[in-house]
């Protein structure tokens, strides 16, 4: 059974950090691209970052880049998302998802707050 979960949300200030973790589970993260996705209560899901299946081609929504940086660790079955100089806008819930054999999969999510 494939299973994604999020951890390492909270709160930060505008212009701090935060790591999210995506535990992956039920497939190998070597064999498939993953993606960060963010979504505000009631609005559609917005994509972040995603990293391509061989690890070398991370690519960004144009407002976070040289802001986040996604990465992953195949032996830990783990994707990671780094948050820097994190804007108050970007209170979202982050959630982890892939795609595998034409079914789309979503972990619940860690929420993200951004606040003075």
């Amino acid at each position: 059974e494939v299973q994604l979960v999020e951890s390492g949300g909270g709160l930060a200030q505008p212009g701090g950090s935060l790591r999210l973790t995506c535990a992956a589970s039920g497939f190998s993260i070597a064999s498939q691209g993953m993606m960060w996705i963010r979504q505000v209560p009631g609005k559609e899901f917005d994509w972040v970052a995603t990293i391509d299946r061989d690890g070398i081609y991370p690519i960004y929504r144009t407002s976070v880049k040289g802001r986040f940086t996604i990465s992953r660790e195949v032996a830990k079955y783990t994707v990671d998302l780094q948050l820097d100089d994190l804007k108050i806008e970007e209170t979202d819930r982050y959630h982890c998802a892939t795609h595998i054999t034409s079914v789309n999969y979503r972990g619940q999510g860690t929420r993200v707050t951004v606040s003075s």
